[in-house]
């Protein structure tokens, strides 16, 4: 079913990932500057019509990880917790695949929707690196659309993907789950079925959350033993 009003888009990815320019690539001019509740981060929305739809595009701070050991991370993550945008654009470094790869399971271990934009693919060719697209999205279980953002190569086909995911979020639900062995999975369902029993954490996430609490989140941990 058609969203009538807008969607909401969070643009995600480590720093020097070309993050803001895909942002400013698909927005243009159309963008204004808030602050996060609570905090002096600021916050860039930025807003465009493709099509029949109005997206409205989030600028999450730029972060290595989801962990709450800094201000832009705890910013980042509870805007995905507490807002849970209709889709995740992942911005990723194609020549530094591997370093980026860390906060993109982070990401996809929340189970929101979620399309991945990997930018600077000249770069990486130019290196000589050679990247099975199509196994990539494969192992990752969402689409992986190869981008240039300085030349604004990429943008009509980045657009078209945003739609279509943003109109089909069921069939763009990522599945991504991690193994972390018998034992730890064993544990780690023990904690999701607790968490999602408890009206305390109603409309969280679960196994993200069972993952962070056994990773020793301080402000996960926090959640629990303050309530």
């Amino acid at each position: 079913m058609k969203n009538t009003g807008e969607y909401i888009v969070a643009v995600a990815g480590q720093p020097n990932s070309g993050k803001s320019t895909v942002f400013n690539m698909l927005t243009g001019a159309r963008q204004f500057i808030a602050n996060y509740p609570g905090v002096t981060v600021e916050k860039k929305i930025g807003i465009y019509n493709y099509k029949d739809q109005k997206i409205k595009l989030v600028d999450l701070p730029g972060t290595y990880s989801l962990t709450s050991y800094s201000l832009e991370e705890r910013v980042a993550r509870n805007f995905l917790i507490d807002e849970k945008p209709d889709l995740i654009l992942n911005i990723v470094d194609a020549s530094n695949l591997e370093r980026h790869l860390n906060l993109t399971f982070q990401l996809l271990e929340m189970g929101l929707p979620m399309i991945i934009a990997l930018n600077m693919i000249d770069v990486s060719q130019n290196r000589g690196f050679k990247i099975d697209l199509e196994k990539l999205s494969e192992e990752l279980g969402v689409p992986v659309l190869p981008t240039v953002a300085k030349k604004g190569r990429g943008k009509d086909d980045l657009k078209q993907l945003i739609y279509d995911a943003c109109n089909n979020k069921e069939s763009y639900q990522n599945d991504f789950m991690i193994d972390y062995g018998e034992t730890m999975e064993n544990i780690l369902t023990e904690l999701e079925d607790k968490i999602a029993a408890d009206n305390r954490f109603a409309g969280h996430l679960p196994r993200w959350m069972a993952v962070k609490l056994l990773a020793g989140d301080p402000e996960v941990r926090t959640m629990f033993s303050g309530n």
